[in-house]
């Protein structure tokens, strides 16, 4: 009995590596954040290897990312980070989303929860595990952008509304 359930099982395993989910592969750099903002080498390449797997539309997927059911599971941590933030659409973010989300950049980062845990887990990816000076580093970063964003539009434009917006004076 429990040969046929091992077995039952392998068969799934094998069944299962035909179904993929797609890869987030897409190279287009239209909206990219460094279209409209400044983005310095050092902070790029932290952005890079820290940031953008989960929130760009350009993964590096790691080798296991082959393996069912660890990819399925690696494309919903992707899909889920581009909907809470995504650098390759973030010009395409009206103002006030650009700035609420340079926001959660520092918040995130400040509180240690980003980048998450499950993503150097286990010592996987260890050039995402920041330091406390390549923190400052973004946050300090994220800092000057909003600086720059509040010198450049009306303070009210900056603003996130919430709920059913008034109508437009005449």
């Amino acid at each position: 009995m429990v040969k046929k359930i091992l077995l039952g099982l392998l068969a799934v395993l094998v069944v299962i590596q035909f179904i993929r989910p797609e890869r987030n592969i897409a190279d287009e750099r239209s909206y990219h954040l460094d279209t409209r903002f400044e983005v310095p080498g050092e902070v790029a390449q932290l952005l890079e290897v820290a940031c953008n797997d989960c929130h760009s539309n350009k993964t590096a997927y790691p080798w296991y990312a082959n393996l069912q059911p660890v990819a399925w599971w690696l494309d919903h941590h992707v899909t889920d980070g581009k909907r809470h933030l995504n650098f390759s659409e973030f010009t395409s973010y009206n103002a006030a989303r650009q700035f609420h989300k340079l926001e959660e950049v520092v918040e995130t980062v400040e509180d240690h929860y980003m980048p998450m845990e499950e993503y150097t887990w286990l010592g996987l990816h260890p050039e995402a595990n920041l330091d406390e000076a390549q923190r400052e580093l973004l946050i300090s970063w994220a800092k000057t952008q909003m600086d720059t964003m509040r010198e450049r539009y009306p303070a009210d434009s900056l603003v996130m509304r919430r709920g059913p917006q008034p109508p437009a004076k005449s």
